[in-house]
């Protein structure tokens, strides 16, 4: 399985949609626990790391790494 890396900044789409109808959530902190931003009603959430990184469907946008990791 490939390692994902990601960043404070990055735009991710996950598998379940937010009750808003929203699919992209951007991350504001990492580490063992995640905080992610609603990008349809800027609702934020902390996530664990475990369950982040099953929930992510793709990266939509890297803004805050770099991909040569």
């Amino acid at each position: 399985m490939e390692k994902r890396y990601f960043a404070v900044g990055d735009i991710v789409e996950l598998k379940k949609s937010h009750p808003c109808g929203s699919k992209n959530w951007k991350i504001l902190r990492t580490g063992a626990d995640f905080r992610i931003e609603c990008q349809g009603c800027k609702h934020s959430v902390m996530v664990t790391r475990v369950k982040f990184e099953k929930s992510v469907k793709r990266i939509v946008t890297a803004e805050g790494s770099s991909q040569d990791q």
